[in-house]
């Protein structure tokens, strides 16, 4: 049996755990070892098993992991996403959907110091939610957009998705955040645009807000500052070269922190904010470790190699091939979680895109909104259940009703991206 055979029966194995629910990062270290171990030896694989965690989790590029972590849960800790809301709330005073507006603009704004697109979509969701539905703005329009817009943590930095995709692709982690500042900006774009189309073709679907002065949308505007000085702090940082990506990282943890204890933060707020950056920097250590057991598997059994010789036997389009890897994603976006999908799937593809002559910047930023979209997709849209969770007296198909606006303005981002490259470089 050779070792390309051996590869796609472990593949294949790895999937079936996962479909039974196995912890994805324990079907990836299990499925690795095995692989491994029956291509080469046991020895060398139970070597990998001795050096590997060590290597893997003391790497220095991991770090501003769970410094990002952390600055997002200062912020929910310190309410910060209320007064945020509130604040964008008087910026759309008098507008038909203008809280589905404040709620897309909010969950923008707090993905400038939040990394993870859950906890964008939770902290929000907490706050807007029971806003919306009291003013009597239909379930699925509230939801809906509330799902969406929490999907905007993945792309507008700092991502941990576009991190995460920069340390295995060894690309420079300050490229890749720079990178995804105008696709961010553009995804919040359309789907404000979204939301305005939606509730003019179906005016019963949300109340007109009420107006709010000159005076009132510029005082609203103070609730957004601490965000923007803390964004201003890392991209700032990172684009003048002040900071490295984990020194930003930091003192955008430390201002979150400042902030925080200025508005009241406890002691015991202090201590559940670190638990939970530990529970959550431990399950992405847990993956980032099982997808390197993986990766010295598929080193070994050559299907990446394998993968590029048979697109290249085939003579596709350059095109063709990134539409093909686009439509992968949006496929297992559906059944797999975000960050996993990209540490399972990158390393196979990757080499491939290289083949194939495209950006590897502008490709992980394709591949980053690729994933975004697994995020509010059925039957697993992880964002979705957040939402649901949440608010569990709401259907969960009308929450996926309420999203597929939101989808079509996804593939609306990509097309225009994959169109016009420059767009994801020109702040290059």
């Amino acid at each position: 049996m050779t070792a390309s055979v051996i590869g796609y029966i472990c593949i294949a194995a790895m999937l079936l755990m996962m479909a039974l629910r196995t912890p994805i990062s324990l079907a990836m270290a299990v499925t690795g070892f095995i692989g491994f171990t029956a291509i080469v030896a046991f020895k060398p694989a139970m070597s990998i098993l001795d050096s590997g965690p060590f290597e893997t989790l003391s790497n220095y590029g991991f770090s501003p992991i769970p410094m990002f972590i952390l600055m997002g849960v200062f912020a929910s800790k310190a309410r910060m996403s209320a007064e945020l809301f509130y604040s964008a709330r008087t910026l759309f005073g008098g507008w038909r959907g203008g809280m589905a507006l404040a709620s897309v603009s909010s969950c923008g704004v707090f993905s400038a110091i939040s990394g993870s697109s859950l906890a964008t979509a939770a902290s929000m969701s907490r706050v807007a939610l029971p806003e919306m539905l009291k003013h009597g703005y239909a379930p699925s329009l509230a939801t809906g957009t509330l799902a969406a817009g929490g999907t905007l943590g993945i792309m507008i930095p700092p991502s941990i998705a576009l991190l995460l995709y920069a340390l295995i692709t060894e690309q420079s982690v300050g490229k890749m955040f720079i990178a995804g500042i105008i696709p961010g900006l553009l995804g919040l774009g359309l789907y404000l645009l979204t939301i305005a189309v939606v509730v003019a073709l179906r005016p019963d679907l949300a109340q007109p807000s009420n107006k709010t002065s000159l005076k009132e949308k510029i005082v609203g505007l103070k609730g957004m500052l601490p965000f923007v000085l803390i964004f201003s702090v890392i991209i700032g940082g990172i684009y003048t070269g002040l900071f490295t990506p984990t020194e930003a990282a930091a003192v955008g943890a430390f201002c979150a922190l400042l902030i925080a204890i200025r508005r009241g933060m406890t002691f015991r707020d202090f201590t559940d904010a670190v638990q939970e950056t530990l529970f959550m920097s431990s399950m992405i250590f847990f993956m980032i470790l099982g997808a390197e057991i993986f990766g010295y598997f598929l080193s070994v059994s050559r299907i990446s190699y394998t993968l590029v010789e048979f697109v290249t036997s085939m003579e596709l389009a350059p095109m063709a091939i990134i539409l093909s890897i686009i439509l992968l994603y949006m496929i297992l976006g559906c059944v797999m979680d975000s960050l996993a999908m990209l540490l399972l799937t990158v390393p196979v593809v990757f080499p491939l895109v290289l083949a194939a002559g495209f950006d590897p910047i502008w490709f992980g930023v394709i591949s980053v909104i690729a994933v975004e979209l697994g995020l509010i997709t059925p039957p697993i849209g992880m964002n979705v259940f957040v939402i649901k969770s949440v608010a569990p007296e709401i259907p969960i198909l009308e929450i996926f009703k309420g999203v597929l606006p939101f989808v079509v303005a996804d593939i609306i981002r990509l097309a225009l991206l994959i169109a016009f490259p420059w767009l994801a470089l020109a702040l290059l």
